[in-house]
């Protein structure tokens, strides 16, 4: 029985919801097993080996795997439908586009191509990187390893052994679509040979398969630049997936994650602290040091009299603004601290202050009481 006559899912030994991942893990457990490598001058394990291969490549593609869920092999198969092969060089009008209309841009490179599908570009890839707040504010130069596909080294990313090359598709002659009857209509639909280049490799590279692309692992530089936040995305353009046979590649994309910091809250470049003094630096005044990112100290003056929540602005003391100049500001919030622990001395000396007084000294408690006794009359 011919590879293309055995449903694909059993191929690749997976059900038919079976998710991207899972057809990967699937493909790649099967490829190894059944490599010619592995089982030299076995045709049979050769041929389940190519089979699986056209599996993979089937069912990996969203738009390719829809129009297989629905119409089986026929809907890689020239005649789909009955009614008819039909020349592949045959000219059907603009009624052969109607494929495109069913499953979008995948299916052919516009209406009345006729030209070779356009290479697929590889696809963009998402790293989260986490940094702490003192990496966002001067900023960070680093190193990074990912696995990802990149352009195979033996066959230089073309897909096809050293010093052999491909050639055009006999069956489309280039063009890298055919049309064919499907019952009162005509269907345009990528070559079934060449899947739609246009080219077929006779002799597919062992290390790559002809994908022109493998798996492997790369350290990249990455450079983070002041001033960023969490949900900061930087792209590392052509560091993605590599692309089919010398495609384009794609890119990466490096989120950024900022932990939270011990002393100080962040919002945009706004730099937040909540700072306990004394109740005596609070009613006599005073002055408090603030530790600032880049090293430097801050004096932050606490005038007389101050309240717990009262905020204190620093403005140039906050964060650097990204791709730009300038910093934001250091935003201090007080928090009056009653004592728990008096020595003797300290008791009798807060109670010859209470016993002197006036309610003067703090309007606002004053206030509110003069308020209970308007409202309750007491």
């Amino acid at each position: 029985m011919a590879a293309t006559e055995i449903d694909y899912y059993e191929l690749l030994e997976v059900n038919r919801d079976a998710d991207g991942a899972t057809l990967k893990s699937s493909y790649r457990k099967l490829a190894m097993k059944f490599h010619p490598d592995r089982n030299p001058g076995d045709a049979e394990a050769e041929a389940k080996f190519k089979a699986i291969g056209e599996a993979y490549e089937c069912l990996k593609d969203p738009q390719k795997r829809a129009a297989y869920d629905r119409f089986g092999h026929a809907a890689f198969q020239q005649g789909m439908g009955g009614g008819g092969g039909g020349h592949p060089g045959a000219d059907f009008g603009d009624i052969g586009d109607i494929f495109e209309t069913i499953f979008g841009q995948a299916f052919g490179g516009g209406a009345g191509g006729g030209g070779r599908q356009q290479q697929r570009r590889g696809a963009d890839l998402r790293y989260d990187m986490e940094i702490t707040l003192d990496d966002a504010f001067h900023g960070k130069q680093t190193e990074i390893e990912i696995e990802v596909s990149a352009s195979c080294d033996t066959c230089d990313g073309s897909g096809a052994t050293p010093g052999t090359s491909e050639r055009e598709c006999n069956l489309c002659h280039g063009h890298g679509k055919v049309r064919a009857k499907q019952g009162f209509f005509v269907v345009e639909r990528p070559c079934p040979t060449c899947h739609g280049r246009g080219a077929v490799i006779e002799d597919p590279c062992r290390d790559c398969r002809g994908e022109g692309r493998v798996d492997k692992a790369q350290a990249l530089a990455v450079d983070i630049p002041a001033g960023v936040d969490t949900g900061t995305r930087i792209r590392l353009s052509g560091k993605g997936e590599a692309g089919p046979r010398g495609a384009p590649a794609g890119d990466l994309y490096i989120f950024v994650h900022v932990r939270q910091h011990s002393v100080f809250q962040r919002e945009g470049t706004t730099l937040a602290t909540r700072v306990p003094v004394s109740f005596t630096t609070a009613a006599l005044g005073g002055c408090v040091n603030i530790p600032d990112l880049d090293g430097e100290t801050n004096a932050v003056d606490i005038p007389a009299g101050i309240q717990s929540g009262k905020q204190l602005r620093v403005r140039g003391a906050g964060m650097p603004v990204l791709q730009g100049r300038g910093r934001g500001d250091l935003v201090v919030e007080i928090a009056v601290e009653t004592p728990t622990k008096l020595s003797k001395a300290q008791r009798e000396i807060l109670e010859q202050f209470r016993e002197t007084e006036t309610g003067d000294e703090c309007p606002e408690s004053r206030g509110f009481f003069d308020k209970l006794k308007d409202a309750f009359g007491s």
